[in-house]
């Protein structure tokens, strides 16, 4: 079919003029883009589950050490950042359908070669491994931005919002599945640990083949074609100077802060949450469970979130994620480690202020940019996002070793703190009245 072929900037061939002269048919294209990203953040909640659970646990079984088993962590995020920008600049020339397919395929191949690192008792392979696994890491959250292209002002966090949402399914029942993936890891003559990778390895290279082989026309691409054929027809002075610059640097900042801030946090604390389990007598199945709720609280609000985005304010839900956090890191800190209740209420106070951060954070950069730059913008602001949970992951294990959870958790919660002088700072109901 002619809208299998990808699309170059000015193309004015029958089909795409249609969508360019048809409300209706954008109208249809926005929900069918929405209904595919759904399908392929199913299997990709499930794979992203499996580094979040077991990863430290992999580590530190292989290492026999606590200090550096924040490692794993790290290591996939830092993938994820370089698979960000990779992903964003692929998309911004190709469209949403490359981009997205290449970066859950080369996730699911991480996750082969981690499930191999542990077969091996290779370290170096795990570390390789765990690396490009984080591709589907990057690729998961980038999805979120697909859903946005053929939106209006008033349905990008909603957009937002439902492709996170579908995440919940794979994502929390991931966690859940450790037990048994452990039981097939082991019949298969893999240790148990490397269980949830075998899944992770199926999930992402099935979000994978789901957006090349049904992403069809592109979202992006047609959008472009929309904005050209707009700017075209109205010679707009205004459109014309801002030629492929970003609306709002302001708000680009802002938003990319905003996102910044709450991973690095949520990544530290929950990275190292499953240690300081163990250390208190939980078993597996009991991390598994509090991963589940904190991953359910990361996605499973998401529709509401993505509504109060849009009808409340980009800043007030900004400012939410800063105090949901703050609560969730002095409950970390405070509460006993030994009760269920306390562990899993502070882990979906975590997933929740994420939550929060993230929808409210992606709908201000949307707002910020415009289409010629948008996936290349929005790529390079996941690189930082990748970069700042790559780095809270990273110095978790060394912060508890050298002082304690409780430590991580308050500096985690005082560090939220700084969304709120940033969103007065940037002004965003202005800026979004503006946009």
């Amino acid at each position: 079919m002619a809208e299998d072929n990808e699309i170059k900037l000015g193309d004015s061939s029958a089909w795409l003029q249609a969508y360019i002269d048809s409300p209706e048919k954008q109208k249809q294209l926005y929900k069918k883009t929405l209904m595919v990203v759904i399908m392929s953040q199913i299997f990709g909640g499930a794979g992203l589950a499996a580094g979040i659970t077991v990863g430290a646990l992999l580590a530190q079984d292989m290492l026999g050490t606590d200090s550096i088993t924040g490692i794993p962590t790290a290591l996939f995020t830092l993938g994820s950042a370089g698979t960000a920008l990779l992903v964003g600049r692929l998309s911004q020339r190709y469209g949403r359908r490359f981009g997205l397919s290449a970066g859950f395929l080369t996730g699911g191949i991480g996750a082969i070669g981690v499930v191999m690192a542990a077969l091996m008792n290779s370290i170096v392979l795990l570390f390789i491994a765990l690396f490009i696994y984080g591709a589907g890491t990057a690729t998961n959250l980038q999805a979120r931005y697909a859903g946005t292209d053929l939106a209006g002002s008033t349905q990008r966090a909603k957009a937002v919002s439902m492709a996170m949402v579908s995440t919940t399914l794979g994502a929390v029942a991931g966690p859940n599945l450790v037990e048994f993936m452990g039981d097939v890891a082991i019949f298969l003559g893999v240790p148990a640990l490397a269980g949830p990778f075998i899944l992770a390895a199926a999930a992402y290279i099935l979000a994978g083949l789901v957006l090349l082989f049904y992403l069809r026309p592109d979202p992006l691409l047609v959008a472009k074609a929309i904005s050209n054929s707009e700017k075209s027809n109205s010679h707009s002075k205004t459109e014309k100077n801002m030629g492929g610059l970003p609306k709002n640097r302001k708000g680009i900042w802002a938003g990319a802060a905003v996102m910044v801030l709450t991973q690095f946090v949520m990544i530290a604390i929950m990275t190292m949450t499953p240690i300081h389990m163990g250390h208190h007598g939980h078993d597996l199945q009991a991390v598994g469970l509090v991963i589940g709720f904190h991953v359910g609280a990361m996605y499973f609000p998401s529709l509401i979130t993505g509504s109060l985005v849009d009808k409340v304010g980009r800043a007030a839900m900004a400012v939410a994620s800063a105090v949901t956090l703050l609560a969730s890191g002095v409950l970390a800190a405070l509460g006993s480690a030994d009760s269920m209740t306390v562990l899993i209420t502070a882990l979906v106070l975590l997933g929740l202020g994420w939550n929060f951060g993230l929808i409210s954070g992606t709908a201000i950069l949307v707002d910020s940019t415009s289409l010629d730059s948008r996936a290349k913008t929005q790529g390079t602001v996941d690189v930082w996002i990748a970069l700042s949970g790559a780095l809270g992951g990273g110095i978790s294990g060394m912060i508890v070793a050298n002082s304690s959870y409780a430590f991580l958790s308050i500096g985690g919660a005082i560090l939220s703190l700084l969304l709120i002088p940033i969103i007065i700072w940037a002004d965003i109901n202005k800026q979004k009245r503006a946009s």
